[in-house]
This record gives structure tokens, sequence and C-alpha cells, in this order.
């Protein structure tokens, strides 16, 4: 069993919960996730790790409600329990020194492209956020994410704050005043990261990706994640979840998101 020992609304929807997770924790880098379960025959879902403790021994995991599962794991307060914890997961993000290294955070995604862009800053790196959401009241973290940048641009769809439009506008911005970007790292929304990694295609800019696809062990054996990246199957479980979002079939992975939307429907009705 693992106890939530804090938690937080970050936004409409939006959560964030640290677990007590002491091995887990010692051995979790940026870029890795894990899957959780509550109860015994509850859903397995893959979740993104957006921050760790190793001293503390814990996980800060941000999550949306959007299905049966994340909506439960809503509802639980610091103290309560849930079955388990199974991680880390994944092969963690490369970092190193590259130069000058734009991430991206779209929605929940700018949890998990945090640690990401902290570690990469120390590593020498210099780092160009680009942060966006729906509106304000979906945008969380930009003083964290502030602090581990060395420039912060900010978006809203609507305007409501911060530049008024995509994440994707920004970068064209960035772009276009060629600054030597070596590295682009976007996490977020299918669609979010599919036009991050067709605007930098033309300029040779290499451009990673977090992929999110439907996973069930985890642990390549059930194939249910699989994608196809430079024509070839690939399982985002254990050989991503990050890829070169410039050989990613986005769209092959857009429409294997929604198999599974009927049933959601379905266990809503049914509760």
């Amino acid at each position: 069993m693992n106890k939530i020992l804090r938690k937080e609304v970050l936004s409409t929807g939006i959560k964030l919960i640290e677990v007590e997770a002491v091995e887990i924790a010692r051995k979790t880098k940026p870029g890795h996730f894990v899957v959780i379960r509550i109860e015994e025959k509850g859903e397995r879902i893959p979740l993104t790790i957006a921050d760790y403790d190793t001293e503390k021994g814990t996980l800060t995991i941000v999550f949306q409600e959007v299905g049966f599962t994340t909506e439960r794991l809503g509802k639980l307060e610091p103290g309560d329990t849930f079955l388990d914890v199974v991680g880390p997961m994944g092969k963690p993000t490369r970092i190193e020194k590259f130069g000058v290294v734009v991430c991206i955070g779209g929605g929940v995604g700018i949890a998990p492209v945090y640690p990401i862009a902290r570690q990469l800053k120390n590593a020498g790196n210099k780092i160009l956020s680009i942060i966006g959401a729906r509106s304000h009241e979906f945008l969380f973290w930009e003083e964290r994410t502030r602090g581990v940048s060395d420039e912060i641009h900010v978006c809203t769809d609507d305007g409501s704050y911060g530049r008024k439009g995509f994440v994707t506008d920004e970068l064209k911005v960035i772009l276009e005043k060629n600054e030597g970007i070596d590295l682009v790292i976007a996490i977020g929304p299918v669609v979010m990261m599919k036009a991050v990694s067709l605007l930098t295609k033309p300029y040779g800019i290499k451009t990673t990706v977090s992929l999110n696809p439907i996973m069930v062990d985890a642990t390549g054996m059930c194939g249910s994640c699989r994608v196809t990246v430079g024509g070839k199957t690939k399982f985002a479980c254990v050989d991503g979840p990050e890829f070169d979002g410039h050989e990613v079939n986005f769209d092959e992975l857009l429409s294997r998101q929604q198999i599974y939307l009927e049933e959601e429907k379905l266990i809503h009705k049914k509760l």
C-alpha cells in the first residue's frame, strides 16, 4: 500500500499528490513514469512523475481527471492509501549539454517537463521554456518553471493570460529569431506534440516528444501501447516514452487513443 502524504489542486481538474514510495524515488530520473492501481480489481494507469525526493522517499504525481480511475484518484485525501505503485518505468530523458534547449509543456504536460528542464539546466544548457493552457484557470507551475529557465514564455488559447495563442505560435517566433536552438522537448496533448514536430522539422532541429498511448502492463508484453516510429513498431512502455517527434506516426496514435471512449461513457452512466 502507498500512502498519500500531500494533495494540492493545481487548476480545474488537475491535481497533485505526493506519494510515499521510497524505493522508486531512489531510482527515479526525469522522464520516468509509474503505473498506479487503486485497488485489486482496479484499472492500471500510467502517470508521469512530476518530481521526486530521494531523501524523503516520495514521488510527486500530477494528473488530470479525464476518466473513471483518475477521477477516483482525485477523490483520495492525505492519509489515504491505494494498492500499489510500480516504477520507475520507461527510459529516462537523455541529459547532457546540448546548448540551447526549448522545453515545451502543454496543459498537464507542464508538470513532467519541469524536472527535465531542471536537470538540463543543471547540465549547463540554456533553457527556453514555453508553457501553455486553454485559459488562465488551467495554467500552473509558472513560477516553478521560471526558476529552472533562462527565459519563460506563457500562452493561453483564449488570451486570458500571457500570449494569446498556442505554444507553437510562441515557438515559431523563437525559431524565426534564429537563436541557434539545439533541441526541442515537447510534452502535452498529442495534437500539440504533432504540431510542434511539424514546425521544427523544416528547421532540422531535433525534437523529442513523450508519448502517452493506452497502456496496460507497461512491461512490453501486452502490446497495447504500440506506436509507429520511423515506420517500425515500438512500445512506449519499454522503448519510450520519449521518441523522435519527426518519426512518430501521430495520426495512428490519435486514432488509437479513441479506442475505449465508449467504455468510459458506459461506466460513468452506471455510477
